[in-house]
């Protein structure tokens, strides 16, 4: 079950603004990349479906997470279909992402009030997904859908809608300035966040430093934000 609320997740993802988005098989780096996110001021996390046997990494993480990362919501990205997000669910995720609106997966978070974070490239997407409950939209594949300016046409006609911007997002300002400038609430960012060589050579501290950045951008930008 859910350590955390809806409230709590949506909450946290707004006032930190940024959700790193990550995926290893193996569990011991998978625990050294989160505990250096943490350290570098990260509150919730996204470990990603996108391997054989994913899950059996996740159900130990999120354990582990509870005693070593109290404060850290974890959740599960990459999900494409309703049994996918009932097993993730079942193992402690307390947010579901996907690259896809799947209406299936809304009702299975609904029903038991975990929050779901659709990928969506269009207004009418965008529309559907938040008739069948999701409160947070991903734009996905942001810097393919139109980057900034999608955000902002799509902020001016429906103004109470709540973004994510996962795509050509990188932990450089004028890169986020310009997202949160366009109106997006969090950003999710994966490879930019975690260079291939930094994870290889076990450089945690690089990984702490550019999310405490990042994050510091990111406050800067949304200064006076209600």
């Amino acid at each position: 079950m859910a350590r955390f609320s809806k409230i709590e997740v949506l909450s946290t993802m707004r006032s930190t603004g940024m959700v790193p988005v990550f995926y290893s098989a193996d569990l011991d780096r998978a625990k050294q990349v989160i505990k250096a996110c943490y350290e570098g001021g990260v509150r919730a996390f996204e470990f990603t479906n996108r391997g054989d046997f994913a899950h059996e990494v996740f159900g130990p993480l999120v354990r582990w997470a509870a005693k070593e990362c109290p404060d850290m919501i974890l959740g599960a990205g990459s999900v494409v279909d309703a049994p996918t997000a009932a097993l993730y669910i079942q193992l402690g995720a307390s947010f579901i992402v996907g690259p896809l609106f799947n209406p299936d997966v809304a009702k299975v978070c609904n029903r038991r009030c975990v929050p779901y974070t659709p990928g969506c490239g269009s207004v009418t997407e965008i529309g559907m997904a938040q008739e069948a409950g999701c409160d947070l939209i991903k734009i996905f594949p942001a810097g393919n859908v139109g980057g900034p300016s999608f955000v902002k046409n799509v902020k001016a006609p429906m103004p109470w809608t709540m973004l994510m911007a996962t795509g050509a997002v990188e932990p450089e300002r004028q890169n986020l300035e310009a997202w949160f400038a366009a109106g997006v609430d969090v950003v999710g960012m994966g490879s930019k966040l975690f260079p291939a060589s930094e994870i290889a050579e076990g450089r945690w501290d690089a990984v702490t430093a550019r999310c405490r950045e990042a994050l510091d951008i990111i406050a800067a930008a949304v200064y006076g934000r209600k």
